[in-house]
Parts: C-alpha cells; sequence; structure tokens
C-alpha cells in the first residue's frame, strides 16, 4: 500500500494505491490522522488507484471524516473504481460522504 500525497493549495490530495484491508489499514489510519495533527483540514481521497477496500478500510475513511468534521474540514472521494464504488455503496457511507467523479471536482469543492 502506497498513499501517494500532494498539495493543491490549501487541500491535500491522498491517491492510495492498491489495497486497503485489515492488514494496513492501521498504518493507512495513522499516516492520514498524521496529516490532520499537522493543521491539514482539507481532504481528498483520490480512489481511483485503489482496487480493494475492506470494511477495515472503510473505519479509516470515516474516521478520518468524523475527525475533520470536529475540526470544521472538509474530505471528498473522487475516482472510485466501480466494484470500490459498490462497497461504499453497500455500506451506506455514500449518502453520508461527499463523492464526486474527477479529481478537480473534489478539489474545488473542498477549497
Amino acid at each position: 500500500m502506497n498513499l501517494a500525497i500532494e498539495k493543491i493549495g490549501e487541500v491535500l490530495v491522498v491517491s492510495p494505491e492498491g489495497q486497503i484491508n485489515s492488514a494496513n489499514a492501521g498504518s493507512v489510519e495513522s499516516d492520514l490522522l498524521a496529516h490532520v495533527e499537522k493543521g491539514e483540514s482539507r481532504f481528498v481521497l483520490d480512489l481511483s488507484n485503489l482496487n480493494y477496500i475492506s470494511s477495515a478500510g472503510l473505519r479509516v475513511v470515516l474516521v478520518l471524516a468524523k475527525r475533520l468534521k470536529q475540526g470544521a474540514g472538509a474530505l471528498v472521494l473522487c475516482a472510485l473504481q466501480p466494484h470500490v464504488r459498490e462497497v461504499f455503496d453497500i455500506s451506506g457511507f455514500l449518502s453520508i460522504l461527499t463523492v464526486v467523479d474527477s479529481r478537480d471536482d473534489a478539489v474545488a469543492k473542498v477549497a
């Protein structure tokens, strides 16, 4: 699991590559929350290179969303692969998270 990080203006764009599963969810969560602790409050999760997410991975996204909401931050997800989107849909996360199609739309929404 690799997390590609890019800063676009005030927005931190995080692009996980591969899978977020029970084996690596803890380290992914730690990495993401470390950025929040450093003061980052506007996040885009670009999931275009994520080919699998487990329930442990969904929990990581939820923890990040809650932490950002507490600090008046923002989180937008974009470019979900069809099978990853299905996991978010079945779990009900699409109704509680902001999801857009493109990275540009996501950055504009949180900027």
